[in-house]
């Protein structure tokens, strides 16, 4: 049997604008290509790992080099297995792009699932002066769900602002930027705003502080710091009304999988995000949202050049690609790259 090789590339992607959230900001995103090729076939995977989990680039491609890989790219569980969850997200959607090419058939079709399903995404405002972000909201016109990025100040004029001249969803997001006194206070002033939900109010690890929010508030809450895989999901049941299932902090395709089956079986609701990264991770995460209540997965947009052409939108609506595996091709030539295995 051929066996696998194995190599990664540090990949920067300029954003359009500068991306602002309560913990800090940014202007380029760095994540992780890996690059796989096993019997013929050339397969692609991604992380984009954050420092809020003590993950980093240079973790992963370090640990990916030192991961011993078997010849079978189909034994998921044993070649996925000692990885940290930021590597094994990168190799894990690489192997599924090579088992989608080899048996020539899209990702989520070897899922079960129908690409007619996809919900629509939101698209992210990031934090910034006011009439910043009200020249955002008329650029992104009528795309029919907007996130905004809250938890510096200036909560409750920012979205009475948005509201004057957006009529679609809005959905808000404090990372972790609240007490869970201020939670109660600003959801109870933005709820005549007719905000759909409230992602991640205060500080992650405090469930039943989530649960004294939920009570006191007519905002769904849902997690995203709090939940980083299926074992975290049990604490949280009665305590949050969803959770954000992310491919980068679960470990790829399989940990989400898990995440979304015990996320249904405990009864909260799902939404499928990304964090700023090209096309490969996104559309690995989007052949998922045929079975998620709610889709985050707006990194193209955010990019001001990606070297990928994966997923495309339908106002709003995600439209998976056609091609075998991710279907993700390819796009700009001359991207750096570095082998992680001499």
């Amino acid at each position: 049997m051929a066996t696998i090789e194995l190599d990664s590339e540090l990949l920067e992607l300029p954003l359009v604008h500068e991306f602002t959230i309560a913990r800090g900001s940014e202007t380029t995103a760095r994540s992780v290509v890996v690059h796989l090729r096993w019997n013929g076939i050339a397969a692609l995977g991604e992380s984009a790992p954050s420092e809020r989990y003590a993950e980093s680039v240079e973790s992963v491609r370090r640990a990916l080099a030192e991961h011993a890989l078997q010849a079978d790219p189909y034994l998921l569980d044993a070649q996925l297995a000692g990885l940290p969850p930021a590597a094994r997200c990168a190799l894990d959607i690489a192997l599924h792009d090579a088992i989608g090419k080899d048996l020539d058939r899209p990702l989520y079709r070897l899922l079960g699932l129908d690409p007619a399903q996809t919900p629509s995404t939101s698209f992210t405002l990031g934090i910034a002066p006011l009439e910043a972000t009200l020249a955002k909201v008329r650029a992104v016109g009528t795309h029919p769900i907007l996130k905004i990025k809250l938890g510096r100040g200036d909560e409750i004029d920012t979205i009475a602002a948005i509201r004057e001249i957006y009529t679609g969803a809005i959905r808000i997001d404090a990372n972790e930027g609240w007490t869970p006194e201020q939670s109660v206070t600003l959801l109870s002033e933005l709820a005549r705003f007719d905000i759909e939900f409230c992602e991640q109010p205060i500080p992650a690890g405090s469930p039943e502080r989530l649960r004294w929010i939920r009570e006191r508030s007519t905002i769904p809450i849902v997690t995203d710091e709090d939940s980083r895989d299926a074992g975290d999901l049990a604490a949280l049941a009665g305590c949050v009304d969803g959770v954000n299932v992310k491919l980068v902090k679960c470990g790829g395709i399989r940990g989400a999988l898990a995440m979304i089956h015990t996320a249904r079986a405990v009864g909260l609701k799902i939404m499928l995000g990304c964090m700023v990264e090209s096309q490969i991770l996104t559309t690995a995460a989007a052949h998922l949202s045929p079975l998620v209540d709610w889709a985050d997965l707006d990194g193209p947009f955010l990019t001001a050049r990606d070297p990928y052409d994966g997923i495309r939108y339908d106002g709003g609506k995600i439209v998976l690609p056609a091609g075998p595996g991710l279907g993700v091709r390819a796009k700009l030539p001359g991207v750096k790259r570095s082998g992680t295995r001499p």
